[in-house]
């Protein structure tokens, strides 16, 4: 069922395409089954795959969280040092000829002033309306999830396709008991980020792909293994970097136990 990546690649994807770069060494592809396994994966880890969860604000953070993937959507003007995805992947639905609700097309900003606010209107018509479109497009979220990771891992100017150590390991990591690898590449940097945005690091230190990748060993006998174990290593340096008023120890025994998903059970 896995297709060598040797040519230039288009996958039907749940009734729509999702294209492939052309990447002769770089990962395997993974069907359809697979892609829906995939996001099956990601919204249990997200929202316990839960509905009312599509539409969430976690305690501690100051934006909302959406879709199966907790996709953050920021105020109009505001800043903080983490990767905004939620603008991103409605252009993407309506790319993919999704009908999306005329309120979420006149503003590419969210509308709740804070926590409060959005937790009062959870049960309003534009909440209720947001999770019919995020539960509809799972599908297409997962397709989301996975060009990002494709654009991530295609881009010459990265330090996955520049640097020989980090090709190899994750080109290792991918191929490693597949689908799992992969799964686990993939919902990593949805879930951490890349490790490349200088926004986001605690005491200089990052906490994204690329520092996982950078410290597992080169060599080893069971790398996706050895990705859980440096993962681990780096969400809990995280937290220790961490500025003491966001109390992220709260959430590190969670980031943990995603980890173990990665591994296939006995």
């Amino acid at each position: 069922m896995i297709k060598s990546l040797t040519l230039l690649l288009v996958w039907p994807v749940f009734g729509f395409f999702c294209q492939a770069r052309a990447a002769s060494d770089l990962q395997p592809a993974l069907d359809q089954a697979q892609l829906r396994w995939l996001g099956d994966r990601i919204y249990q880890n997200e929202c316990n795959s839960r509905p009312q969860c599509l539409t969430a604000w976690n305690a501690g953070e100051e934006f909302p969280s959406l879709g199966i993937g907790h996709f953050i959507w920021y105020r109009s003007g505001q800043t903080a040092p983490f990767v905004e995805t939620f603008p991103d992947l409605l252009k993407f639905l309506q790319q993919s000829g999704v009908a999306v609700p005329a309120w979420l097309q006149q503003d590419q900003h969210q509308p709740w002033p804070d926590r409060d606010t959005f937790l009062a209107g959870v049960n309003d018509p534009h909440l209720r309306e947001l999770r019919t479109l995020l539960e509809q497009t799972r599908d297409q979220q997962t397709a989301f999830i996975v060009r990002r990771f494709e654009n991530l891992v295609h881009d010459a100017g990265t330090p996955f396709a520049t640097r020989a150590d980090i090709h190899s390991k994750l080109q290792a990591v991918a191929t490693a008991k597949i689908p799992y690898g992969l799964y686990a590449l993939i919902d990593y940097v949805h879930f951490k980020g890349d490790g490349t945005a200088v926004s986001e690091r605690y005491q200089s230190q990052g906490w994204g792909l690329l520092q996982v990748l950078d410290h597992m060993p080169l060599q080893s006998s069971d790398p996706l293994q050895d990705f859980v174990t440096s993962a681990g290593f780096i969400l809990t340096q995280r937290v220790a970097n961490a500025p003491a008023e966001r109390r992220e120890q709260r959430w590190l025994a969670g980031w943990l136990h995603r980890l173990q998903t990665y591994l296939p059970k006995p």
